[in-house]
């Protein structure tokens, strides 16, 4: 099979590193891919937002599998276009791309069809929005009604705090002016936060073991948020009777409600979950595999990626074997630029990948880099995603940490307390 990975960041290197381990895969492309993929894939000269320049290439080459990494294509029809073409690709249609794209639209969906979630309130109007949080109680979750690359959630805990989030979503369009068209205000829910995944051909679906990732910048959970600072898998919080509880009510319920609704669905469902005194709850849903909780699942996976990625896309995964996970743990340290999120340079030279090659048991998936004369530079705000795996968490920890010694560049930083949730419950 020749295939096609679209998207350029750590969840892409992660996706094409294991589905260039599968005897069925002949060749990978990656659009645009990076200076890691760069070594298993031919990374191809388009944007994972030009679709019809990534339809002429699928066609061109045969390719016989797309994989679509980020949710800005879902959102703009890249599935439809290329269903409509007789090309297979694993992704929901833009319909059920709007379980992440809109959070108003997710949080309606939830309730009609009696999925758990906090209450909230859907604004367009900043004086309406700004009426209600004058009489409301806090602490209140603001967010971004569209995509916003998992930075448009502003916790706040008073009314100053509220009315500066909607002027910067609303007004400024502080995270695009698709995003700022509504925000919901959401009740604050707290508790432990976990990620679960379920790969979906839209009647069945095959669950991924969950993960906890660490969205804010700095450690003990501090600083603006972030697409995603580091994570680990399993956390030990979701027990095997509430993974049983997240599929009855949870992903059960998603895909009947699609089912019931029209929408075709064939991929990922990725439940944003939090454990909640009064049981598990939806703080958000997401249409693809999370950055950079695929880079510590899939190398979790003993068998083969492809046929389950191959299979929902067909709208088939009946006749699939259940995967195979290794025992143990898995953990991911991002390393990030000076400044991220908010602005920072690019093209600083990367020092010391040859090192990690060395050490086993780890990898190191590139994010935001590129090739400036035979170097590898900086060329985002999150630059690498150093993984390790062991049969305990502690050891796996341990690993990761060891790959950040090995590597340098200018202005980099990186969370310090990666799993330590975990690593205190132990």
């Amino acid at each position: 099979m020749r295939v096609l990975v679209v998207g350029g960041g750590g969840r892409e290197h992660a996706l094409v590193w294991k589905l260039a381990q599968s005897s069925a895969v002949r060749e990978i492309f990656c659009a645009p891919g990076n200076a890691g993929i760069a070594s298993l894939a031919r990374c191809i000269p388009i944007e994972a937002d030009e679709n019809e320049k990534l339809l002429d290439f699928a066609r061109s080459q045969d390719i016989q599998l797309t994989v679509v990494g980020p949710e800005a294509p879902l959102m703009a029809g890249l599935t439809d276009l290329f269903r409509e073409n007789g090309l297979c690709i694993f992704g929901p249609s833009q319909k059920g791309a709007l379980l992440e794209g809109s959070k108003s639209w997710a949080k309606d969906f939830m309730v009609r069809h009696k999925i758990p979630t906090g209450d909230f309130k859907v604004f367009s109007s900043p004086n309406d929005a700004l009426s209600y949080l004058q009489k409301a109680s806090y602490p209140l979750v603001v967010k971004a009604d569209g995509l916003a690359a998992g930075k448009g959630v502003i916790i706040t805990r008073d009314f100053s705090e509220a009315a500066l989030a909607v002027k910067r979503i609303l007004e400024q369009k502080e995270f695009g002016s698709s995003a700022g068209e509504k925000i919901v205000v959401e009740e604050f829910l707290e508790g432990e936060e976990v990620s679960v995944f379920a790969v979906t051909d839209g009647t069945t679906y095959v669950v991924f073991p969950p993960a906890q990732d660490h969205k804010a910048a700095f450690e003990g959970d501090t600083g603006p948020n972030t697409g995603g600072m580091g994570a680990y898998s399993p956390p030990p919080a979701l027990t095997p009777e509430l993974e049983e509880e997240v599929n009855k009510k949870i992903f059960d319920a998603v895909i009947s409600g699609f089912q019931a609704e029209g929408i075709d669905y064939r991929g990922v469902i990725y439940g944003g979950l939090i454990l909640t005194s009064r049981g598990i709850k939806v703080l958000e849903f997401n249409a693809r595999f999370g950055d950079p909780e695929t880079q510590v699942i899939l190398p979790r996976l003993k068998s083969d990626l492809f046929p389950i990625l191959y299979g929902a896309a067909k709208g088939d995964l009946s006749s699939l074997a259940p995967p195979v996970w290794y025992p143990g743990a898995a953990v991911c340290v991002v390393m990030a630029s000076e400044g991220y999120p908010g602005k920072y340079e690019k093209n600083k030279v990367i020092y010391g990948l040859e090192k990690t090659k060395e050490m086993e048991n780890c990898f190191v998936f590139h994010a935001g880099t590129a090739f400036q004369n035979d170097r590898i530079v900086t060329s985002g705000g999150r630059v690498l995603n150093l993984t390790a795996w062991d049969f305990s968490l502690e050891n796996a920890v341990k690993r990761a940490y060891d790959l950040t010694g090995k590597i340098e560049f200018e202005g980099m930083y990186y969370r310090k307390d990666i799993a330590y949730r975990a690593l205190q419950r132990k």
